[in-house]
């Protein structure tokens, strides 16, 4: 039997809601469901207490690694951000790698596996090919003339020992010296990036949705899991039919919540967002 290839699964959150919270808990025990004990796990914690984010999360793995990063950002692309970090954009480069050794997995906190998409089985097996997610349109900020035109996702970044990820985003920058000022904007730094390396392959929505209630996002759940875009908000800037986003938004994800749970291996609790 071979041994399974070592991996470095991790995760970067802040301040979030606590359906955010929530969402990461279901993430970190449906990521060690898939990956078992060749994986490692580490979560990055940004713009607040380490003491509160676990507290926040509730109880995880015991082979979950905490790490906080408030301080870790990425020396060398501190000049391409501003000061006010708004949306909180590039803390998914702190630090740039966990360990440059083995194949490195970044989810989204509201990216939620149950089961390993080919995709991604397949290019941490063969350690050569990077990862990225299929999305529901093309949004790439500043970056957009450098990515294509085939929608893509950072939710899921997969990144091997062997890719010089941090060369090839600076090189990018060198070409295109730039502020970054949004998510869109680290997006498509992301891919702009990973595109240099040639090998990539992509999880498509039907094996990982977009999730939301607001078109052309999918309402449903994926095969092999579900993002749960906007969660992360404690309140969106509009309104739909005078109801407010967010409320739509939490409303969407109670009516998944039972299944998730179920497909993670958890029980749903008896009420709350946190057991």
């Amino acid at each position: 039997m071979s041994t399974p290839p070592a991996i470095t699964v991790r995760w970067t959150i802040g301040n979030v809601s606590d359906e955010g919270f929530e969402a990461l808990r279901l993430s970190v025990w449906g990521a060690t469901k898939a990956f078992g004990l060749a994986a490692t796990y580490v979560i990055c914690i940004n713009s607040m207490p380490l003491d509160g984010a676990r507290e926040r999360a509730g109880a995880l793995p015991g082979a979950v690694e905490w790490l906080d990063v408030s301080n870790a950002m990425w020396p060398d692309l501190r000049r391409h951000v501003s000061p006010d970090m708004a949306e909180g954009v590039a803390w998914k480069f702190a630090p740039l790698r966990l360990d440059s050794a083995r194949y490195e997995l970044a989810l989204d906190n509201d990216c939620i596996l149950w089961s390993l998409p080919r995709a991604v089985s397949d290019a941490v097996r063969d350690r050569d090919a990077c990862v990225i997610a299929e999305d529901v349109r093309p949004c790439f900020g500043q970056f957009a003339a450098r990515c294509g035109s085939e929608p893509r996702n950072s939710g899921i970044r997969g990144i091997p020992a062997s890719f010089d990820f941090g060369r090839a985003i600076l090189d990018v920058l060198e070409e295109q010296p730039v502020t970054l000022r949004s998510e869109l904007d680290e997006q498509g730094l992301q891919v702009a990036a990973m595109m240099r390396h040639g090998a990539v392959n992509v999880v498509p929505v039907s094996d990982v949705s977009i999730c939301s209630p607001f078109p052309p996002h999918l309402p449903h759940l994926g095969k092999c899991g579900a993002h749960f875009v906007g969660l992360n908000a404690r309140s969106l800037p509009w309104d739909l039919n005078d109801v407010p986003a967010s409320d739509l938004t939490r409303a969407h994800w109670r009516t998944h919540r039972a299944a998730l749970y179920d497909r993670v291996g958890l029980t749903l609790p008896d009420e709350g967002p946190h057991p």
